[in-house]
């Protein structure tokens, strides 16, 4: 990768590519005025696969689309990014994203699947990659069907983990003995070792070491869990980074060329969706849950009180996974989101068809509300997930009191805490372009059941990924052009936490406004959506009834200035865990009266 000292203060115009499955999209980002914006966008079909099996032609083309849109010159005569900006031509830097060719994949190993390689799977996730399985001294699988398993694999690179610092060898060197002779292959470019990275009791490395042969390369950094107290993820990272761009980008077809030309690492594109996450969260001070749902997998991010994680939901999606949706919640839990009188058997139909056309969108109100009906259920079941796996660490001895003694949650609890949700982002194709705003807010308030007051935004085309990258070369351009072009605000959801009967009082509301002053009380089941413009922000006062909370305590009032956005104010007094009525039209009627306050589906 050519490496150029970059002066921020004369970063004028920035291009940045994302490199997906299908679609590579280029983005320029200009200095207007003294502030940094998007001014441009385009794309084009990925080129890493056959007959072309070269990714700069994608990349090339896409500039290409937003120079003309942009009537600036991005790529000379023979098919190179022009840099630095002259005139109405080039870029000072051009960096890029990848996902391209299945994105990074990663094995796992560590002693014990809910100590060590729990830690180590953290950090695989944290860099963007997707984890093709775990193997560990407990998972239950016999040493010959684990080495099995290691040899139909073809990761891009393996981590190992096990043992805190100074303690037992046997266990660490007896998995590192099952991965040695089962001699796993990379799936680029048969003719390179395959990376193996040791994050493990750090005593163990050189024995560790010497269970290899010359078919891998082995990295050795700092333990991922020097002690049971304490995770050590950073440097697994890091290194999983690097060596993503040495050993996967250089082996994949044109990757070598991209590297030349960008000003910044490749990164994975999950992990710079992480990356920009995690910077806003530091920045403003807060806890944020951002969601991209796509046609196989549904990726969570969290941040909560600077902890990061990151997971993948592999069989939850809109297209390819759909089916496996409908499984795994069952078809009752979809149709419970549905207003409309729909056949069970037509619905099945429909869901074989989106997997046999996985680009089709809904042409009918029926098929729209049924494809949201399914994200609800993917979103959620994606979200439970997460906050399994977004845990306290487990095996920490903990001090307990004596209501904690019969207790089996002392250790491993799940970090994620809607009622401390300040922010909740959404992106993917079914929540970034759902054809009204009102639907998007209404998809992502069901799904993820925030409590207290939580604002909600989208990634309004997908830019998360580039200003991801963009952050570790010039922060300031990157978090600007979050605020200003990335999110579009939809607004803020206040919602009680408990459970009541229908129809008993929930709490009561005062809202001060420039343009909005309402007061009255809500009974339980309800919700109301008061319009409160993006540029809007209004006092909210909130007195909840004993066995309610929003975020000051059961029955305690709580005040807030909240922001509005393009669908508004949303109150919501359904309670909190959401339980919907069995009865199915006792449950249609509710839904239907939901969707007419919020106006999702109005002509």
């Amino acid at each position: 990768m050519t490496q150029r000292q970059l002066d921020p203060d004369k970063i004028d115009v920035i291009l940045a590519t994302d490199c997906g499955s299908t679609t590579t999209k280029a983005i320029l980002i200009e200095k207007v005025d003294g502030h940094y914006r998007q001014t441009h966008r385009g794309e084009a079909p990925t080129t890493v696969e056959e007959p072309v099996a070269d990714v700069t032609v994608g990349v090339t083309n896409a500039a290409t689309e937003v120079g003309e849109l942009a009537s600036r010159r991005l790529v000379d005569e023979n098919g190179e990014i022009i840099r630095p900006a002259r005139g109405n031509e080039g870029c000072d830097i051009y960096i890029s994203t990848s996902s391209a060719g299945g994105g990074l994949q990663i094995l796992v190993t560590g002693v014990v699947e809910e100590m060590s390689a729990a830690s180590a799977k953290r950090a695989a996730l944290g860099a963007g990659a997707i984890v093709l399985d775990v193997i560990s001294s407990n998972d239950r699988r016999r040493p010959h069907e684990q080495i099995q398993r290691i040899r139909e694999l073809r990761p891009d690179m393996v981590v190992m983990a096990g043992g805190t610092d100074g303690g037992t060898k046997k266990h660490v060197v007896k998995i590192a003995e099952l991965v040695a002779p089962a001699k796993p292959r990379p799936r680029f470019g048969g003719k390179y070792r395959m990376p193996v990275i040791y994050a493990g009791n750090q005593e163990a490395a050189a024995l560790v070491a010497n269970t290899f042969d010359e078919s891998v390369t082995l990295s050795v950094v700092e333990n991922v869990r020097p002690t049971l107290e304490r995770e050590n993820l950073e440097p697994a990272r890091d290194c999983i980074h690097d060596l993503f761009l040495e050993h996967v980008m250089a082996h994949a077809p044109g990757y070598n060329r991209l590297m030349e030309w960008t000003d910044a690492p490749i990164m994975p594109t999950p992990g710079a969706v992480g990356n920009i996450l995690r910077q806003i969260a530091e920045r403003n001070g807060i806890n944020a849950v951002g969601v991209d749902i796509g046609g196989a997998t549904t990726d969570v991010f969290s941040v909560f009180d600077g902890v990061f994680n990151r997971t993948v939901s592999a069989n939850l999606g809109m297209s390819y996974s759909i089916s496996n949706v409908c499984a795994e919640a069952g078809m009752p839990s979809v149709l419970r989101w549905v207003h409309l009188d729909m056949d069970e058997r037509e619905l099945r139909n429909r869901v074989k068809n989106k997997m046999i056309r996985p680009t089709t969108i809904p042409q009918t109100l029926e098929a729209l509300v049924f494809e949201q009906a399914v994200s609800r259920e993917a979103l959620r079941l994606a979200y439970l997930q997460h906050k399994e796996f977004a845990t306290t660490l487990k095996g920490v001895q903990q001090q307990r009191t004596v209501g904690d003694t019969f207790s089996q949650l002392s250790s491993g609890q799940s970090i994620v805490n809607n009622m401390t949700l300040n922010l909740l982002v959404a992106s993917g194709g079914v929540l970034s372009h759902a054809p009204r705003m009102e639907q998007t807010a209404a998809m992502m308030i069901d799904a993820f059941e925030p409590e207290g007051f939580t604002e909600l935004a989208k990634d309004s085309i997908f830019m998360m990924p580039h200003l991801g990258v963009l952050a570790q070369v010039h922060p300031q351009a990157a978090l600007e052009v979050f605020e200003r072009d990335c999110l579009i605000y939809l607004g803020t959801c206040i919602a009680a936490k408990g459970r009541g009967r229908a129809g008993r009082p929930c709490f009561r509301y005062e809202i001060e406004g420039p343009s909005l002053r309402e007061q009255g009380e809500m009974p339980v089941g309800e919700m109301k959506l008061f319009p409160l413009g993006p540029e809007d922000r209004a006092r909210v006062k909130i007195e909840p009834r004993r066995g309610f909370d929003v975020g000051a305590g059961s029955g305690r009032p709580l005040e807030k200035e909240v922001r509005g956005g393009t669908v508004g104010l949303i109150l919501d007094t359904r309670g909190r865990p959401l339980i919907l009525p069995d009865d199915r039209s006792e449950c249609r009627q509710a839904v239907a009266t939901w969707t007419q306050t919020l106006g999702l589906y109005d002509s």
